[in-house]
């Protein structure tokens, strides 16, 4: 059996490390490259072409759900994506046939993948037929989340629980392991959570990811000033000050500074 030729993106290094271990241990691929962000992952996948992508659902510029919608067919590889999503949603996956790794990776879920992988690239025509699995199973998982944002978010202070509306809250900064959740009002609670697994439940319409470590209200921005290096500095109406990345600099531009 020919080994796989494989590509790697998620955008956290303990997770993409943590793969590569147990991919090594079970010996059938041999890593073409690996990304830590969607972007990257597009331009790579082009230029390695490698059997089988295994891409994290999730990541911040452009997820895994974006990078199969802007490869073509004659590029596609096969591809497994890794996904904290509930049983609803990774229907989507089963029914059109394209492999999903739940969060934690295990071990022997992973070989069984891999196995089917080796098994598919058996096949005639593989690469077109995988384009049509993956964009049809990338559209029906956009749907399951989209339709499902949550309005609150629980937060454990001391022995009780307080459910903050996503309506107040202003911005969610990342902080180790931690997310700092600071309410329009100035309120501050902190979670055990990571940021994109609560960006995935929140309504894209009313926040926009500042950088990989920030999330912000729509309505809660006030106003925005350029900086030096293309980013730029976002002024919340509660008196924070969140600079954005270079890469989310342009999206927020595009989104929100044209007419």
């Amino acid at each position: 059996m020919n080994r796989i030729k494989t590509f790697i993106a998620d955008d956290e290094r303990p997770a993409r490390e943590f793969l590569k271990t147990i991919l090594n241990e079970i010996g059938m691929t041999d890593l073409a490259g690996e990304a830590d962000n969607g972007a990257d992952a597009v331009e790579m996948i082009r230029e390695l072409k490698p059997d089988l992508a295994i891409l994290d659902l999730k990541m911040p510029e452009m997820s895994g759900l974006e990078v199969v919608r802007t490869l073509r067919r004659p590029q596609m590889p096969l591809v497994i994506f890794a996904t904290a999503y509930d049983d609803h949603a990774v229907q989507a996956f089963e029914v059109n046939a394209v492999d999903y790794l739940l969060k934690p990776v295990d071990k022997n879920r992973l070989a069984e993948a891999l196995r089917r992988v080796a098994e598919r690239l058996e096949e005639s025509d593989w690469r077109s037929v995988e384009a049509d699995k993956v964009k049809r199973a990338a559209a029906e998982i956009e749907d399951a989340v989209d339709s499902e944002p949550i309005e609150r978010i629980p937060v454990r202070v001391r022995d009780e629980i307080y459910l903050i509306p996503t309506n107040e809250v202003a911005s969610v900064v990342a902080d180790g392991e931690l997310l700092r959740i600071t309410t329009s009002d100035n309120r501050k609670y902190v979670i055990n959570h990571r940021l994109k697994d609560l960006e995935l439940r929140l309504n894209e319409r009313e926040f926009v990811r500042l950088s990989r470590g920030a999330i912000a209200s729509l309505e809660q921005i006030e106003r925005i000033s350029p900086m030096p290096g293309g980013t730029l500095l976002v002024f919340l109406k509660n008196g924070q000050e969140i600079q954005s990345s270079r890469m989310q600099s342009r999206m927020i531009r595009s989104r929100l500074l044209k007419l």
